[in-house]
């Protein structure tokens, strides 16, 4: 929307350009074989200015990815080669817009001035509202008020309005201005014409002894779009609270050890790969790290959707946002704060908005052409009305009420308001959306393909009991509790507490060994007894004078697995299972989950193929998985979704990620994204159906400039309560 802006830039100020002085060389990271900078970007507040900086950004030599974040501000960069960096901050500062190495401390406290400013601002234009108006009142209701008294109190507005004006419109002024600098044109432009130029009108009607004056309408229309600037501003600190919560987690202090073991308090943004780190009861994780000493319970909610506290011990390695619940821990530091599990999440809800959708695009292209239209309209007015015989004040009233009535800040709201109130709906669910059109794509699926080791179920192997001796598994599980492999767990689990076997000894890969009863035992893989052949998905146990014993596993169906199928039924899907596990274990899940349609012993390859083939039949398919085996299935699916606990590669494939046991989120996600369709449609509709109404009205003279801010303010008030709708709903329809 490179034409639409709605009081984006805050001009080029000292602030400004001292900022576009400030190298931010020790703020780039390199990831993934990218440089990769954030950046604070202060005065964006629409999709004009993201559109704007990002396509300038996006055609600096060697860039990859410039996404910007509304939400607080966040510009992610990317590139290759030899871009400096401090030519980024310059190319934004070039714009009009304020920019300095991300920090998210900063980024709130900018959001957080913003709101102050504008307050401000209301405040005044409030204030010189009241007194004008109370100062008019004799000039509409006096028609006999002699000429020198009239000329006295308009004279007298005239000393409340200007400087009331000059203040309260600075937002819109200094970004008409940087606008215009940086050779571009917002919705803030015609707005500070219209208010400069019935601010002109009534000066020199006044002087002139004219019967027109709008100095009560130049500064109540500044008071109404403040109101509707603030409330803005507010709504979209509350619409983004995931993004600011998580922003503030990660700017948390930490305690470091230093090599004489002296504890010091440090920013989490200092802490480095190495450090050694004092996590007392109580005190949340601000990185990734693993257990040096001390045992503890940990509360990894944020992190896993688990509710139940999880033990921590030496070796454990803990992700940021967890939570030290019973005793101190010594932790060393795996990463720099920016490179944690919850920075990753982060990453992840932002992203959600830095793709443009179809209904975005669709505005930003509607909006493109429209800041000249506007400028047509009111010049048509203006000259139509001199043809007609009209006076120039008549005519320029037209002129400014055209100006004053088109503004489209509801075309500017209806699509990225809806999207990013969806994503914090969805966060809320624990549920992190990784694309910005993913919800378009979600809201048109037909088909969803569920992986089944990691995805339909939890991946945790459970000891198939059927066949097994109970003596057996009581000896078995004390060379199993000295374990950590999965199959080891399953066994403890299923035998419950009790001793351990002497003198173990754990062979990574292989199994374990020990005396049970005096006798030399083992407990492992296949080779690892002696057998020749083993399928990999059982455990052999093998004693002195006793004959080899095979154990095997399945894994655990999620809870709600069933429900969730035939909810997605409900809704008009079909389902299917695909897994590149054994047919056997396939159709035990697939029956588990209600499923008929099921593949098992698929090869990455082959479902690719799979999904291929159902496009090509015409069917938008949903691919939910989390294995390596999964990411180009998921790449190319119509959209896709991966559980918290998938793969690297896998998450970063998908378009949305989801915390916690529950498979719920996956119909959850669908019907989020179906509402949030259902908004976007009633919001593109509701700001054509009021363009259509409010500019022939405006053109015929109808209204005034005070009912033309009334209007525009009430169209962008109508999408937004619109919009904000998704965040109240606590059961959303099924429905298409």
């Amino acid at each position: 929307m490179t034409a639409l802006s709605s009081g984006c830039p805050s001009g080029l100020s000292i602030a400004t350009e001292m900022a576009a002085s400030q190298d931010p060389s020790a703020f780039v990271v390199s990831r993934n074989g990218h440089q990769t900078l954030d950046i604070l970007v202060r005065g964006a507040s629409c999709g004009g200015c993201l559109s704007k900086i990002e396509k300038a950004v996006g055609a600096l030599p060697g860039v990859d990815v410039a996404r910007l974040n509304l939400s607080i501000g966040r510009l992610q960069v990317a590139w290759t080669g030899s871009l400096k960096p401090k030519l980024v901050i310059e190319t934004i500062t070039g714009l009009g817009y304020g920019a300095s190495a991300f920090e998210p401390a900063e980024a709130d406290s900018a959001s957080a001035k913003t709101e102050r400013r504008l307050f401000t601002a209301l405040v005044v234009a409030g204030v010189a509202t009241a007194g004008v108006m109370f100062l008019s009142e004799p000039l509409w209701f006096g028609s006999d008020l002699p000429d020198d008294t009239r000329t006295i109190l308009r004279l007298i507005s005239a000393v409340v309005a200007i400087p009331a004006a000059a203040f309260a419109g600075l937002p819109f002024y200094t970004s008409a201005l940087a606008s215009i600098r940086s050779r571009q044109l917002n919705m803030d432009v015609p707005i500070s014409l219209a208010v400069i130029l019935a601010l002109g009108l009534s000066v020199v009607e006044t002087i002139n002894g004219g019967r027109h004056a709008f100095f009560d309408a130049a500064v109540m229309l500044l008071f109404f779009l403040l109101i509707g600037r603030v409330l803005d501003a507010r709504l979209r600190r509350q619409a983004y609270s995931a993004a600011n919560a998580l922003a503030a987690m990660q700017t948390a202090s930490a305690t470091r050890l230093r090599a004489d073991g002296a504890a010091e308090a440090i920013k989490a943004s200092d802490v480095r790969a190495g450090d050694t780190l004092l996590i007392a009861a109580g005190e949340r994780l601000a990185v990734n790290a693993e257990v040096v000493s001390g045992t503890s319970e940990a509360d990894l909610r944020l992190v896993t959707g688990e509710v139940e506290p999880a033990p921590t011990f030496p070796g454990q390695v803990i992700h940021a946002g967890a939570i030290n619940l019973s005793a101190p821990l010594r932790v060393r530091a795996l990463a720099r704060a920016d490179q944690s599990l919850m920075a990753d999440v982060a990453r992840l809800l932002e992203a959600g908005e830095q793709k443009k959708s179809a209904y975005r695009k669709l505005a930003d292209k509607a909006a493109e052409i429209y800041v000249p239209q506007v400028h047509a309209m009111a010049a048509l007015g203006f000259v139509g009305w001199l043809a007609f015989g009209a006076t120039t004040a008549q005519a320029a009233f037209v002129a400014i009420t055209v100006l004053i009535i088109t503004c489209p800040c509801a075309l500017a709201l209806a699509a990225p308001l809806v999207q990013v109130v969806a994503a914090g709906a969805l966060f809320r669910r624990g549920i992190y959306l990784s694309s910005g059109d993913a919800l378009e794509r979600l809201a048109t699926v037909d088909h969803v393909v569920f992986d089944k080791t990691g995805t339909l179920t939890l991946g945790d192997p459970v000891l198939r009991r059927e066949g097994l001796d109970a003596g057996v598994l009581k000896d078995a599980a004390r060379l199993a509790r000295a374990s950590h492999h999965p199959f080891s767990r399953a066994v403890a689990r299923a035998a419950g507490t009790g001793p351990v076997a002497d003198e173990v000894t754990e062979y990574p890969g292989q199994g374990v060994s020990g005396f049970v009863d005096g006798r030399f035992a083992r407990l492992g893989s296949a080779s690892f007894v002696g057998v020749e052949r083993g399928t990999g998905s059982e455990l052999w146990y093998a004693v002195e004078g006793e004959a080899l014993r095979v154990m095997h596993f399945d894994d655990t169906i999620r809870a709600d697995a069933a429900e969730t199928v035939a909810r997605l039924k409900r809704m008009g899907l079909t389902v299917e299972l695909l897994s590149g596990d054994s047919s056997s274990r396939v159709a035990r899940a697939a029956s588990a989950a209600g499923i008929s349609d099921w593949r098992g012993e698929a090869t990455p390859v082959s479902k690719a193929e799979r999904l291929a083939a159902l496009q090509a039949e015409g069917r938008k398919v949903l691919m939910v998985g989390d294995g390596l085996n999964d990411a180009a299935a998921l790449a190319g699916a119509h959209a896709s979704i991966a559980p918290g606990g998938a793969v690297d590669v896998s998450r970063l494939a998908s378009d949305c990620v989801f915390s916690g046991d529950s498979l719920s989120a996956v119909a959850d996600i669908i019907e989020v994204a179906r509402t949030a369709r259902r908004r976007m449609r009633e919001n593109f509709g509701l700001a054509a159906i009021y363009n259509l109404l409010a500019v022939p009205v405006a053109l015929a003279g109808w209204v005034t400039p005070l009912i033309a801010a009334l209007a525009m303010s009430g169209s962008s008030a109508v999408v937004t309560l619109n919009a904000l709708r998704l965040a109240g709903r606590r059961a959303l329809p099924e429905s298409p």
